[in-house]
C-alpha cells in the first residue's frame, strides 16, 4: 500500500510543502525546478462566459507524472476575492469523479484516508484566512499517469471609473506577512520567476445591451462580434502567453447604467422553499451621477491616509525598466492628495508596517504649516517598517474621536500583504456608520479579498493599480468620489401577487458612489395562480434630490437559465453568516451549521467546507511512497537593491558556482565586485517578512556580500516630474509664489517671467494664472491629478476680485506660447 511518513488527520491549509522555490530551468528530461524535480501542471486552459455582469470560469489544469514513483501535487493559487467556486471535478482517461462539497474537516479526513491507502483523491479547499486564496491537492498519481483537473466558479464583475466591467485572472500570488507570534496564515506557496506551464483563454460574452468594445491587459486576437445587434462578442487570447501577470479584461457596454432586473429558475432537484428550490433575482443599479452633482464637491472632511511602508514596498510597480518602487509612488500620490484638500478640514498620515506611526497624535486642520510639516515628512518615507500589520494602526484611527461635520474618509495604500485578512474586514464593517473606507491594491498580487472586503465594508470604493497603471489618477478618481455627494437613503419595495413573497438575501446597501454598482439578490417564494409578472422599485436619494427606478420581472422564468444567480446569492448569505461568526455570541455553533447546509446545498465553497473527490472505481491501488510536489505562482520580486551596482545577467546559465546576497536595512558595508553577473528576477520564500535577512542564489564567483542601504551614493538622481514639481511649489490656499523653482517649470528664468507682468497685477496672481495655463496646455492629459489643485487655484484667483484679468490670461498665453481661454481655467 502506498503509505506516506505521516497521516495528517489534523491537516492545516497552511502546512503545504516549501521544496520548490526556485527558478525554474529546463534540461534534457523535460521541465524541472533547480532541485531537478519534475513539475506536474503542464498547461491551464480558461473559459470565460460572461453574461450582463456576471461571468463564469472554468479553468482546466493538466497534471503529469514524469516521474517513477507515485506523486502527490500540491498547488496553492489566488482566485478572486468574491468568486464562489461550484465545481471540481477530475479526468484519469476515460474515468471522471465529480468532487461534492462536504465539511472541510470530514473532507480532508476522507482525502488522507484515501491517499494513505493508495486510491486517488483530489481535495480543493479555501484558506481560512483569506478567501481569495486556494489550495488544491492531486494524489496518487501513478508514474506516466496525466489527470485533468476542472474547477468551476462564478463572479460578479467590478466596475472600473471608465464604466468598463473588470475581469482579472489572478497569477501572481505575494506571500502574506504572519507575524513571528501567530501560528495562522495563508498557505505557504512555491515560487518562480519564470512559470513553466501554459494559459490558453477562450472568452464569450452575451449581453441584453449592445457591446461597445473589450480591451485587454495581455494580446488578444481580434474579437468576433455579431452584427448589427454587437451583444455577443468572442475572443482567445494569442497563443503562447507564460502565466506570470495577471490577465485583466475590459467589458464596455452602451447603456452601462440601466438598471436591470433578471429572474433565475429553480434547481430541479431542490426542495421548494430553500434557495436553491425557489426562483432567485439579481437586481442591478448601477446611478448616473448629472453634471451639476459631479461638479458639487464637499469642503469638509476628515482625511486619514494609511500607507503601507513594509519592505514589500521597496519591490517596482512592474516589470518594466522606468518602473518606481512602490514606496517612490506612494510619496508622489501623498504630494497630490495633500495639494488637492480643502481649506479647513482635518487631516492625518499613517505609516504601518511590523508596527505604526502617526504624523500628529491626532488629525489636525488643514493649514500651510501643517501642510508643509507633512510634506517634509512624506519626503523622507520609506519601506523600513518590516512586515505588514494593519490591524493596529486602524484600531488606533477608530478609538478617535469624530470631528462633528467632518466625516471621516479613511484612504488604505498597501501591497496587501496580510495573513489576518478577515479580522481586518470585521474591523471595517464594526465602524461602518463612523467612516468611509477607499483602499487601494498596490502592484500585481495584492490580496483581492482584503482590497475589495475594506472598502465594501466601509462603504467606499476599491482601485487596483497593476502593469504599467499610474497610482495617482486612480487615487485622484477616488479623492473626487469621498469629496461628491454619494446616493444615499437607498430602499427596495416589491410588487407581487397575492401568494408569493420576496425575502431580500443581500445585506442593505448603506452607500453608492459615483462609478459604483450594487448588485441585490432576493428570493421569489410562493406561487401565484394568475399573474406571472412582479416589479421592484428602487428608491434613493442624490443630493437631495429623490430618485426613483421601476422595474419588471417575470414569476415563471424558463428552465434553462442555469444557477448562476442563485449560486451568487448563496455566496453573499454564506459570506454574511461568515463574519457574524466571527463577531461571536452564543449560536455560533449553529450559524457555522447553516453556512455548512447552505454550502453543500448550492455547491459552492465557504471557509467550513471543501471539495473532495475520490476514485473508488479504480481498479488497483497505487504501491510505494509517494512523493510530494508543489506548483510554483508567478511572484512579484524586485526589491530596490537589485539596482544597488552595474550588473549582467547570468553569461553562463551551466554555471554551478553559487553565491549569495543578504539585504538588510541602511548602509553599504561591502563593494561590488566590478562585473558580478546576476539573474533579475529572484523568487522569494513563502511568507517571508521582509524585515528579515533575504538570501538569494545567483551564478558567480564564491562571495558575500552584505547591503545595509536600498539606495547607493552611485546611483543618478531621479528627475523631478515638471507636474509634481509644479504642484509642490504650491500653497495651502492654492496660489503660487513666482520663484526662480516655478520659472523653470515653465522653462524660463524668474527674470523673464516677471518681465512679462502688467505692473497693476500682484505677483501671486501672476504666478497662479501661469500655472493654470501651463496646467491646460501642457498637461492636459493628466488632469485627472491635478484637477483639485487647479480648483483650489481657480477659487483663490476668483477671490481676488483681479481687474484686467483677461489681460493678464492674454500675458500668460504670449509669455508660455499658449491659447488656453479665461472660461478654460475657470477664472
Amino acid at each position: 500500500m502506498g503509505n506516506r511518513s505521516t497521516k495528517s488527520k489534523n491537516r492545516s491549509i497552511s502546512n503545504s510543502p516549501t521544496d520548490n522555490q526556485s527558478i525554474i530551468m529546463v534540461n534534457c528530461c523535460g521541465l524541472v525546478s533547480e532541485k531537478n524535480e519534475p513539475v506536474p501542471l503542464k498547461s491551464i486552459s480558461v473559459e470565460l462566459q460572461v453574461r450582463d455582469h456576471v461571468a463564469s470560469v472554468r479553468s482546466c489544469l493538466q497534471y503529469v507524472n514524469e516521474e517513477e514513483r507515485p506523486l502527490e501535487a500540491v498547488f496553492v493559487f489566488p482566485l478572486p476575492a468574491d468568486a464562489a467556486v461550484c465545481h471540481f471535478s477530475a479526468r484519469i482517461g476515460e474515468q471522471e469523479i465529480v468532487a461534492e462539497v462536504q465539511d472541510r474537516q470530514s473532507a480532508r479526513d476522507q482525502y488522507d484516508d484515501a491517499v494513505s491507502s493508495g486510491q486517488q483523491a483530489f481535495l480543493l479547499e479555501e484558506s481560512e484566512e483569506s478567501s481569495d486564496v486556494f489550495k488544491l491537492s492531486v494524489g496518487c498519481l501513478s508514474p506516466g499517469q496525466n489527470a485533468s483537473i476542472t474547477i468551476v466558479y462564478i463572479i460578479e464583475l467590478s466596475v472600473q471609473a471608465d464604466h468598463a466591467l473588470r475581469f482579472c485572472l489572478p497569477a501572481v500570488l505575494n506571500p502574506r506577512y504572519t507575524p513571528a507570534a501567530s501560528a495562522a496564515g495563508v498557505p505557504e506557496v512555491s515560487s518562480a520567476s519564470v512559470i513553466p506551464y501554459t494559459l490558453s483563454l477562450s472568452v464569450e460574452v452575451r449581453s441584453s445591451d449592445r457591446i461597445s468594445r473589450l480591451e485587454s491587459s495581455i494580446p488578444l486576437n481580434p474579437p468576433k462580434l455579431n452584427k448589427p445587434q454587437h451583444t455577443h462578442a468572442s475572443v482567445n487570447l494569442s497563443p503562447g502567453h507564460r502565466f506570470d501577470k495577471d490577465v485583466e479584461l475590459f467589458l464596455y457596454y452602451e447603456n452601462s447604467h440601466q438598471p436591470s432586473a433578471e429572474v433565475e429558475a429553480a434547481a430541479p432537484a431542490a426542495p421548494s422553499g430553500s434557495l436553491m428550490g425557489d426562483p432567485a433575482l439579481m437586481i442591478s443599479l448601477y446611478p448616473e451621477f448629472p453634471a451639476d452633482v459631479m461638479s458639487s464637491l464637499a469642503s469638509q472632511g476628515e482625511f486619514i491616509f494609511v500607507v503601507d511602508r513594509s519592505g514589500s514596498m521597496d519591490c517596482r510597480m512592474h516589470h518594466g525598466n522606468d518602473a518606481q518602487m512602490r514606496i517612490e509612488s506612494a510619496r508622489d500620490t501623498l504630494l497630490l492628495l495633500l495639494k488637492s484638500l480643502p481649506m479647513g478640514c482635518y487631516f492625518n498620515i499613517y505609516g504601518f508596517g511590523s508596527h505604526f506611526e502617526s504624523f500628529f497624535p491626532q488629525s489636525v486642520v488643514y493649514s500651510e504649516d501643517t501642510m508643509e510639516e507633512a510634506l517634509k515628512r512624506v519626503k523622507s518615507m520609506s519601506a523600513d517598517m518590516g512586515g505588514t500589520e494593519i490591524l493596529q494602526p486602524l484600531k488606533h484611527i477608530y478609538s478617535q474621536p469624530c470631528y462633528p461635520d467632518h466625516p471621516r474618509q479613511v484612504f488604505i495604500f498597501t501591497d496587501g500583504e496580510v495573513w489576518n485578512t478577515k479580522e481586518v474586514l470585521d474591523l471595517v464593517k464594526s465602524h461602518v456608520y463612523s467612516h468611509r473606507c477607499f483602499s487601494f491594491g498596490i502592484g500585481e498580487g495584492a490580496s483581492t479579498a482584503l482590497i475589495t472586503g475594506m472598502a465594501r465594508e466601509g462603504s467606499g470604493h476599491a482601485q487596483f493599480i497593476t502593469g504599467t497603471d499610474r497610482m495617482q489618477p486612480k487615487v485622484m478618481q477616488s479623492l473626487r468620489f469621498a469629496l461628491q455627494p454619494a446616493v444615499d437613503n437607498i430602499s427596495v419595495d416589491w410588487t407581487v401577487p397575492e401568494g408569493v413573497t420576496v425575502d431580500m438575501l443581500s445585506p442593505p446597501i448603506n452607500a453608492l458612489f459615483q462609478g459604483q454598482r450594487a448588485l441585490i439578490y432576493a428570493q421569489i417564494k410562493g406561487q401565484s395562480s394568475g399573474k406571472t409578472e412582479g416589479a421592484v422599485t428602487v428608491k434613493y436619494r442624490l443630493k437631495d434630490q429623490p430618485v426613483t427606478n421601476q422595474l419588471q420581472f417575470t414569476l415563471k422564468p424558463t428552465e434553462d437559465t442555469g444557477l448562476t444567480i442563485h449560486q451568487l446569492a448563496a455566496r453573499s448569505v454564506i459570506r454574511s453568516l461568515e463574519q457574524e461568526e466571527r463577531a461571536g455570541g452564543a449560536d455560533t455553533e449553529n450559524i457555522r451549521k447553516r453556512i455548512v447546509e447552505l454550502s453543500v446545498q448550492a455547491g459552492v465553497s465557504s471557509a467550513h467546507t471543501a471539495f473532495i473527490g475520490v476514485n473508488k472505481d479504480s481498479k488497483q491501488t497505487v504501491k510505494g511512497p509517494l512523493l510530494q510536489r508543489s506548483v510554483p505562482v508567478a511572484r512579484m520580486f524586485q526589491m530596490s537593491a537589485m539596482r544597488c551596482a552595474p550588473m549582467r545577467m547570468c553569461a553562463n546559465s551551466h554555471d554551478t558556482l553559487r553565491s549569495a546576497i543578504v539585504f538588510k536595512r541602511k548602509k553599504c558595508s561591502a563593494a561590488m565586485a566590478p562585473q558580478m553577473a546576476f539573474c533579475s528576477a529572484m523568487p522569494m520564500a513563502p511568507q517571508m517578512a521582509f524585515d528579515s535577512p533575504v538570501s538569494c542564489s545567483m551564478p558567480s564567483s564564491n562571495m558575500m556580500i552584505e547591503c545595509d542601504d536600498m539606495s547607493y551614493q552611485d546611483e543618478a538622481e531621479p528627475q523631478k516630474d515638471p507636474l509634481l514639481q509644479l504642484v509642490s511649489l504650491q500653497k495651502a490656499a492654492g496660489f503660487w509664489e513666482l520663484n526662480a523653482s516655478l520659472a523653470a517649470v515653465f522653462g524660463k528664468t524668474e527674470d523673464q517671467v516677471t518681465n512679462q507682468k502688467a505692473a497693476q497685477v500682484d505677483v501671486s496672481v501672476w504666478a497662479t494664472i501661469l500655472a493654470l495655463i501651463w496646467l491646460y496646455a501642457f498637461k492636459s492629459d493628466q488632469q485627472d491629478e491635478w484637477q483639485f489643485v487647479a480648483m483650489k487655484a481657480a477659487s483663490w484667483i476668483r477671490s481676488q476680485k483681479l481687474d484686467g484679468l483677461s489681460q493678464c490670461v492674454c500675458d500668460g498665453n504670449a509669455l508660455l506660447g499658449c491659447q488656453v481661454t479665461e472660461d478654460a481655467l475657470g477664472i
